[in-house]
């Protein structure tokens, strides 16, 4: 689905927050491999899993086209510095759900472009039919834990030992729900 651009001015960074297009492709791919060495915040390694730019169209293109699906990127500085999604799936028993997921590039961390995206996809959810909004953080992650907290997310579960770190410590993951009632 697509949703109006938005532009955002904080802490002297002026950005947008809008749908991904396809000519964001490259760009994506690029990103992604960078923010994936950056932080172990997030799934992968540094190329683990690598999205090439045929890919990010391909996705793209189902988010675009999906009512159920939302792609975002924010835009600084004349490139991507970030991006969201929340995935829907096509089942009619989980068409109610989406699961979101964001990275921010690490030199644009405390600029509230997480936030911000976590903003427009409530928003978009909530005006979209979509009940459910789920998430998957580590336990040592803090920060977005409690921004989550304050959108209205909940503890559903935690998985136990679940990641593996370069510190050679396994690590649990809080698994996240917010819903919009559900009646």
């Amino acid at each position: 689905m697509i949703v109006n651009p938005k532009e955002f001015n904080v802490n002297n960074l002026r950005y947008i927050v809008r749908s991904a297009e396809e000519k964001d492709a490259r760009n994506l791919s690029e990103v992604r491999l960078q923010i994936d060495g950056e932080t172990e915040n997030l799934e992968r390694e540094r190329g683990e899993a690598y999205i090439d730019e045929a890919g990010f169209k391909q996705i793209i293109k189902y988010d675009t086209e999906s009512k159920n699906s939302l792609f975002l990127v924010a835009e600084a500085d004349g490139r991507i510095v970030g991006f969201s999604r929340c995935v829907g799936s096509i089942l009619k028993r989980n068409a109610h759900k989406a699961e979101f997921g964001v990275c921010v590039l690490k030199e644009y961390w405390s600029y509230g472009i997480g936030r911000n995206f976590l903003n427009e996809s409530i928003e978009w959810a909530d005006s979209n039919g979509i009940k459910k909004i789920t998430l998957n953080v580590l336990e040592t992650n803090e920060k977005a834990i409690k921004l989550y907290e304050r959108y209205g997310f909940e503890v559903e579960g935690v998985l136990k030992n679940d990641k593996l770190l370069s510190d050679g410590n396994y690590y649990n993951m809080i698994l996240m729900g917010r819903f919009n009632d559900l009646n």
